[in-house]
This record gives C-alpha cells, structure tokens and sequence, in this order.
C-alpha cells in the first residue's frame, strides 16, 4: 500500500497496542491510538508533503533529514516537531527546518509527548556506526529511540552496529519490539563485525540482543533481503519470535 491509500489507512487505524508500518530502510510509523511517530521516513511510499497527521518525527541521525522531505511534512502537520541529534540541529536548519520546529536530544535524555488524554515518552540510546564517536560539544551523532506508551515499548536502533554496553542500557526498558537493522543482508557469520564505515547487526548479534534485553518481537530493518535472517532465527532461535515486513504493510503488535 502506498500514497493516499496508506495515509487513510494510517488516519483510521486506532489500536490497544503500537502498529507500526514500514516505509523501507529503516523508516517506520509508529502509531497508538491517535499518536502518530515518524521514524527515518523513507519517502518512497508517498511525498513529505501528504502527511497532515505527524505528532513527531524522529530522526536518528543527520543522514537521515533527507532533502525537503521532512521539511515539507513538518509544514503540513502544523504541530509536528522533528526529534534528531544535537549534533545535527545545524544541518536539519541548512536543510529548510527551523529551529523552533525542532527538538534536540542526546543519550539519557527523554522526550515526553502528551495529546489530548495520552502520553508518549521517547528516550535516547547511543548507537555506534560503527564507533560511538562522542564528543563534548555535539555528544551522540548517531541515536536510537526507545519509543514507551503505557507498558509497550519500541526500541529503534537507528544506525547501529553492536558494543558492549547497549544490551545493559535497553534492559530496563522491558523492549517490547526491537527495530535492528541487518548487516550484508541478514549475514551471520559468528564473530565477524561488519567492515569498518557501515553499521548493523549480523543475524546472531540481533538474536542474541533480543534475548539479552527481553524483547518479545525482533524485527530486521534496512536490509533488502532477509532470507539468512529468517533462516537463522528459525534454525536457531525457534523460540524467539520475530516480524518481517513488506514496504507499506501494517502490523498490530499482539497484546500477549
């Protein structure tokens, strides 16, 4: 589904748990109840321009404030504000977002999001591509995004390649979903990190995440293809369940 089609279905679906819709790459929607959550969009499936129902949209990193897209979906949803890096505020303006239409984050910090009787908390996790690259002055380039309403959350690795500490930071956070994006098309070569200036995950590092953190659900992202993702998970985590989307498809996380 994509262009109107895919706007209408977002406008109508109201749901007890998150639905998320993929856009491509690592570009998701995010939607409870009638909070709607843009994520890296990719603008592949429609224009910037035809969303008029973004409360927020996050970006995870500079690379990802693609051209006027975002631009042009904050001035049809009024209200939106975009949610992106410190690092990246600078760029975001050289790219048509002014500064008041922004809110800046960084590791630790949290970002809460309140609409008519409900409440969205957005915490910032740093995400290593493929080096954590902290500086005093900028802090975290490159973000992933703990996404919480009520018990359920989304976490949205952005750009990230696995470091020692990030299960530890995810834990608490009881991850509902784990967004991870998937190295050399799903590879998963044991022990062999991806070559240096790229970033993600191999299938046994997303798999050992997932069950490290608790999540319920791991979902592959920014990969074309997921056939060894698929294949490893099946032959070797039978018990840990995980959704592979289609660009457009719409999924209702279950409540169990």
């Amino acid at each position: 589904m994509s262009g109107a089609d895919l706007i209408r279905e977002i406008d109508q679906t109201i749901t007890a748990t998150p639905t998320l819709w993929w856009l491509g790459q690592s570009g998701f929607i995010v939607r409870f109840a009638n909070i709607t959550f843009y994520i890296d969009p990719a603008f592949d499936l429609f224009r910037g321009v035809e969303i008029r129902h973004a409360d927020l949209i996050l970006a995870s990193h500079g690379d990802a404030i693609e051209g006027g897209s975002i631009a042009n979906a904050l001035q049809s949803s009024k209200s939106a504000k975009l949610v992106l890096p410190k690092s990246a505020a600078e760029l975001a303006n050289a790219r048509g977002i002014p500064y008041n239409r922004m809110t800046t984050t960084d590791a630790d910090l949290r970002v809460e999001y309140f609409k008519e009787n409900l409440y969205g908390r957005i915490y910032a996790v740093p995400s290593a591509n493929p080096a954590l690259d902290w500086t005093a002055e900028g802090g975290y380039p490159y973000l992933g995004y703990l996404i919480r309403f009520g018990r359920w959350t989304v976490y949205h690795a952005g750009g990230c390649t696995m470091y020692d500490s990030l299960a530890a930071r995810l834990k608490p956070f009881n991850v509902s979903v784990a967004l991870l994006p998937i190295a050399h098309n799903g590879a998963s070569r044991l022990g062999a990190p991806p070559p240096a200036g790229s970033a993600g995950f191999f299938a046994n590092e997303a798999a050992q995440l997932a069950e490290d953190i608790g999540a319920q659900w791991v979902v592959p992202m920014n990969t074309a293809d997921s056939t060894d993702f698929v294949a490893h998970m099946l032959g070797q985590r039978p018990a840990q369940r995980f959704k592979v989307f289609r660009p457009g498809e719409k999924w209702t996380v279950p409540e169990d």
